[in-house]
């Protein structure tokens, strides 16, 4: 017999209640339960960082925590970003800095990179803690230059809002 629970969770603002066994990851929940597929997953065991997704605000590997430790909470995922066909500054700033080739990776650098963002609002953002934000995870294709300078490039906009 499978141990299930039910469980409510907000996903980018939308309710949704399910029951989940126990042993289901956050990332499998949402990719197979709920249809969020820009959540991807790579090794399976919180390397990669491509699961990244926001747990009430902060950044978790989704392939690490169990969708029942999501319950009550609220979950943001890349598909969370965007305002409908509306890039978000930090998507656009990818676009624009060539920060993303495959796009495999890309869902858990721009949850990581929001994340940060949100954090960092008052304090003046430097390549070197950019590089080193960037360095949780793993990237193939694209050297990670571009992602710092979207990075960097979205922190100095969002200063100057």
């Amino acid at each position: 017999m499978k141990d299930m629970h039910a469980i409510s969770v907000a996903v980018n603002g939308r309710a949704h209640e399910l029951v989940v066994e126990a042993r289901r990851t956050l990332a499998d929940m949402l990719r197979h339960d709920l249809g969020y597929t820009g959540t991807h997953l790579g090794c399976e065991h919180g390397i990669c960082g491509a699961c990244t997704v926001l747990l009430d605000g902060r950044p978790v590997r989704a392939c690490l925590v169990f969708g029942v430790q999501a319950d009550g909470a609220e979950v943001r995922t890349v598909e969370g970003l965007a305002d409908g066909e509306r890039l978000s500054d930090l998507q656009q700033a990818f676009s624009d800095h060539h920060a993303l080739q495959c796009g495999f990776c890309t869902p858990g650098f721009l949850m990581l990179a929001e994340a940060y963002l949100a954090e960092t609002r008052e304090t003046q953002d430097t390549e070197e803690q950019i590089r080193e934000l960037v360095a949780a995870n793993l990237c193939r294709c694209t050297g990670y230059q571009g992602i710092i300078e979207a990075v960097l490039a979205t922190a100095r906009a969002r200063k100057n809002r």
